[in-house]
């Protein structure tokens, strides 16, 4: 039995009872043993599993084992691979994690100021809000909200009696908190932009158009629905905890509900109504124009508020735009092989930079980069 199946059939076993015997681990090497204490100690079982299955041929498991048995100088402490916990199956390498000089990193990633958030006011004015910075936002000579830090507070009652719209740009590596006018809460993510009323007026529905990524925590009011229309698709609630998404290239229009209910539908099927209960997302497909509901972990889709990426069986060509939006930064990936590959990972930005991130993802499968200014070039 070949190393990658022993270690295969251990995780296996240890997934389906929960259990870790001497007897389970007597026919491992040593190196084998430390790893699969340490996919135990980090909660990776699944994750591994998952790994093991996607190398697609020998060749390719060859390239891991041989880092498996770098001699035991190049090993990187267990606690700070633990500390760093990027989930990518990053414990297949934490016996080997150090080998240096394989990338060529030229200049650190700087921010401009074109980078900043953007708020459209209309009749052509833009105000520049710099992170950490304190802005009054003024409409006709009154001030309807403040931004402070990276939240903007709109006041709940202004002498404003008609719709007002603004608009809110969020560019790649930045954030936005958001409440609005009836204390409803928006957490916008990088890449996103919402246009939504200053006011929201009595006998009115509360709508607001959203492009990206979103989390709302909808004040409840039961005499004004609240309507989050993305593209072609509407979601409508009363009060409740729900994350859409919604960019320009991805194929899907995506809904995930955390609390309450949501109704989803959509303009070229108008029957086409699907009802969402907590723990489920709901997905329209921007091709077929068909919609579908599923249950899932909505923590996978809701982590990136607390500066968190999960990916969970993921093709590398989608992590990466993930990654941009997140970091900041433009990748060009001429590795048509990677970009096929399938990951499950997690990081923080928080913790992990993106060049931490590269260097993991090259570990699990080979491949050359290189960093300039903010440009990414992989090979």
């Amino acid at each position: 039995m070949t190393s990658k199946s022993s270690l295969k059939l251990v995780l296996e076993i240890i997934a389906d009872t929960g259990k870790i015997t001497p007897e389970l681990l007597s026919h491992l090497t040593n190196d084998e043993r430390q790893l699969i204490e340490t996919i135990i100690l980090q909660g990776s079982v699944n994750e591994s599993l998952n790994f093991l299955k996607n190398i697609d041929s020998e060749v390719e498991w060859k390239l891991v084992e041989n880092r498996l048995i770098k001699p035991k100088a190049l090993v990187t402490p267990l606690w700070k691979s633990i500390i760093r916990y990027a989930a990518i199956f990053v414990t297949l390498f934490a016996l080997v994690y150090a080998i240096q000089n394989k990338n060529n990193v030229e200049v650190p990633h700087q921010v401009s100021e074109k980078d900043n958030i953007r708020l459209m006011l209309g009749n052509d004015q833009v105000k520049v809000l710099a992170q950490g910075g304190t802005e009054d936002i003024v409409v006709s000579g009154e001030i309807v909200a403040n931004y402070v830090g990276s939240s903007i507070i709109y006041n709940s009652h202004t002498g404003i009696n008609q719709l007002i719209f603004h608009q809110v740009v969020v560019p790649y590596g930045k954030v936005l908190d958001i409440e609005l006018s009836d204390g409803t809460v928006v957490h916008l993510n990088s890449g996103s932009k919402m246009r939504y009323p200053v006011q929201f007026l009595e006998g009115k529905s509360r709508e607001v158009f959203v492009e990206g990524e979103a989390y709302f925590d909808v004040s409840k009011d039961k005499k004004h629905p609240f309507i989050v229309n993305a593209d072609a698709v509407s979601i409508e609630v009363l009060g409740t905890k729900f994350a859409v998404s919604t960019y320009t290239e991805d194929l899907e229009i995506n809904a995930v509900l955390v609390e309450g209910s949501i109704s989803m539908s959509n303009s070229y099927i108008p029957e086409d109504v699907i009802t969402l209960t907590p723990g489920t997302k709901g997905s329209w497909d921007k091709t077929g124009h068909q919609t579908k509901m599923e249950d899932v972990d909505v923590e996978n889709y809701i982590s990136w508020m607390k500066g968190e990426l999960v990916f969970r069986n993921t093709p590398f060509e989608i992590m990466e735009k993930k990654l941009e939006r997140k970091y900041n930064v433009e990748i060009k990936n001429n590795n048509s092989l990677l970009s096929k590959k399938v990951f499950n990972a997690s990081f923080s930005e928080n913790i992990e930079s993106i060049e931490d991130v590269l260097k993991y993802i090259s570990e699990l499968y080979p491949f050359n980069y290189k960093i300039s200014n903010n440009h990414i070039l992989i090979y």
